[in-house]
């Protein structure tokens, strides 16, 4: 008997067990005409081969979903996204699917490519967090009967289901906030304005401000802090400045952290309000205010949506806003280390 080199097939269970593929075949799916010796040899076979069936292909044969969800997000170095993903797949377990997920990277061919894949290994369903500024190329798995819910930023150019924080309403409560305090000069670290989140709550810095009779200073404002470094470089520069801010925005987790790290090494004494809340936050030395949301419940709300979806549920696309909340973190270190 030869069986082949990596993982075993039916094939190899065949001449392992001394009977014929289709025998196999019809074990392995279950067939109850099969005779039970024979089978029974066909199961002694898979165990000690560790034979395992390909369930995509069999649907992919077969022309029937397999029982999987797609999930694609923007950037799995994002603690955010990672929090999200884990909620989906909790959802999907609970209903007996799995979840295959990949990241967009931000780029637009990149999440094009990879939706459509999914789509072709017959997920039930996606679940994208959009990067692309034309999902249309979705409209034709749709219209085949693959369901799509947005998550954290709507899409382009289909009619889907989106599920997404008060950006803006965050936004301006925060900024609100500041100025309630006295503030005057708010810097901002925002990432790329190509980004819906960042739009959103660029404008609702922009409401709370001229409601208070103020507006930004473009040489306090970034719009390029993808990373906690790019920020540390953003803010150095602000502070550079012979009228530096007061305060800082940040526009998600990873520019909180740059904005605090060179603050807190220049012992500045600029108040820093951060959007997306993350798991170190509260050992920041620096006391921050966090635009806090319920991550979790983001990703839950997207997996049950799809799932309705799945279920059968044709009613008109849904927009949904989950609300945001100022929380204290940080402020438990006296002195900066340089300092101690």
């Amino acid at each position: 008997m030869v069986i082949s080199s990596g993982r075993p097939t039916m094939v190899d269970v065949a001449a392992d067990a001394g009977v014929s593929l289709k025998t196999v075949s019809r074990v392995v799916n279950r067939i109850s005409t099969v005779d039970p010796e024979m089978a029974e040899r066909v199961y002694e076979s898979i165990r000690k081969l560790g034979f395992r069936r390909n369930d995509v292909a069999a649907s992919l044969r077969s022309g029937t979903e397999t029982r999987t969800i797609g999930l694609i997000t923007a950037d799995l170095s994002n603690t955010f996204y990672s929090t999200l993903s884990s909620a989906i797949a909790a959802v999907a377990r609970e209903r007996g699917f799995h979840v295959i997920m990949s990241s967009s990277e931000e780029n637009d061919e990149l999440e094009r490519s990879t939706a459509l894949d999914l789509c072709q290994r017959r997920v039930s369903g996606l679940i994208v967090v959009p990067t692309s500024s034309d999902h249309s190329y979705l409209r034709a798995e749709v219209e085949l009967g693959i369901p799509v819910v947005f998550l954290d930023r709507p899409g382009n150019g289909l009619e889907a289901d989106a599920i997404l924080v008060d950006n803006q309403g965050g936004a301006s409560d925060a900024a609100a906030g500041l100025i309630a305090r006295g503030h005057r000069r708010i810097g901002l670290l925002l990432d790329d304005l190509d980004i819906f989140t960042m739009r959103e709550r660029l404008t609702g810095v922009q409401r709370a401000m001229r409601a208070a009779g103020l507006s930004l200073d473009d040489s306090i404002v970034s719009y390029d802090s993808h990373s906690p470094d790019d920020a540390v470089a953003a803010m150095a520069g602000m502070l550079d400045l012979s009228d530096p801010p007061t305060a800082v925005l940040c526009g998600n987790n990873r520019s909180t952290i740059g904005a605090v790290e060179e603050i807190w090494r220049r012992t500045a004494d600029v108040e820093v309000v951060g959007f997306d809340d993350f798991e170190m936050s509260r050992l920041l030395p620096q006391a921050v205010t966090i635009v806090d949301y319920d991550t979790e419940a983001l990703g839950v709300a997207s997996a049950e949506r799809l799932f309705d979806r799945i279920a059968g549920d044709t009613s008109d696309p849904r927009r949904v806003l989950l609300p945001t909340r100022l929380v204290s973190r940080g402020g438990r270190w006296p002195v900066a280390p340089d300092h101690a």
